[in-house]
């Protein structure tokens, strides 16, 4: 009952994956869990809690948490990793696709805020952890909706760190940039899906290309540093409110701030290759 016990959502693949590892290897209790079940045996193997977890489903997560809480007693860590990227242009997305982006990437974490929370101000400790993405501090082409859910979750911490913070529990948000995981690859099958043809079409196959290119493969960093940073956090007597790291989150956080609302623009459409395509 002294193991400091840690819930690690979306940890079939990734940043989930690479986390639950991590956590285990610094002494923790690890219960991962993810709607994909099957994919997370070699977790299981490495001697990890593997449970089946979907985050758009009240009665899976309540369910999650009573198991975690009848097994080991407590909740030291929350790793808010589950999410996905939906892409497409404003006009173009359908009405429950962007409620099914909100339910999965804020209501979902949220949720399990929620469930998690009693037995942390029990305990008087506990660590939230959010990982919301550069996404949540600047904007990219056809991302209306997904950086919509990022901005969101970033603001609720906020709050949230202001309220618990008497009962001492810590919020953390892990802002990523560019990494290796399935994200790209979703994302830019998504955006192609939704606005690949008609007026937007030109954009969205811009986009396509810059989130799964070479170059953006090349350069993108793998998730162990996410991993390792929130391992960072879980260990530190105060940890960070922040940490943006990964390819080309502190520079694009940075720019951000510095430059003007058109500047960005323009950058945005530069990098991404939208400024080429005919309107």
């Amino acid at each position: 009952m002294n193991c400091k016990v840690a819930l690690v959502t979306g940890a079939s693949s990734g940043i989930g994956e690479a986390t639950a590892l991590k956590l285990k290897a610094l002494g923790y209790t690890v219960y991962a869990a993810a709607r994909r079940v099957e994919r997370m045996h070699p977790l299981a193997q490495a001697g990890l809690h593997v449970l089946p977890l979907d985050v758009t489903d009240d009665a899976s997560m309540q369910a999650c948490v009573q198991d975690i809480l009848a097994r080991s007693g407590r909740i030291d860590v929350l790793v808010n990793n589950a999410g996905y990227g939906s892409y497409g242009a404003v006009e173009d997305v359908p009405s429950d696709e962007a409620r099914a982006q909100f339910e999965v990437n804020v209501f979902g974490a949220v949720r399990l805020i929620q469930l998690v929370l009693p037995q942390m101000r029990a305990q008087r400790s506990g660590t939230i952890i959010n990982i919301t993405s550069m996404g949540g501090k600047m904007h990219t082409p056809l991302g209306a909706w997904y950086h919509g859910t990022k901005f969101a979750l970033e603001a609720i911490s906020d709050c949230l760190r202001l309220e618990v913070q008497p009962f001492g529990i810590d919020v953390v948000v892990i802002e990523p940039g560019g990494i290796k995981t399935e994200w790209a690859d979703i994302a830019a099958q998504k955006v192609v899906e939704t606005s690949g043809r008609g007026p937007y079409a030109p954009q969205a196959q811009a986009m396509a290309r810059s989130m799964v290119g070479q170059t953006s493969r090349k350069y993108q960093s793998p998730p162990q540093v996410i991993a390792d940073t929130i391992a960072r956090a879980v260990s530190a007597r105060r940890p960070k409110t922040r940490y943006a790291v990964g390819f080309g989150a502190k520079p694009l956080i940075f720019l951000r701030r510095l430059l003007s609302d058109r500047a960005f623009d323009g950058l945005m459409r530069l990098a991404t290759g939208i400024s080429r395509q005919a309107a």
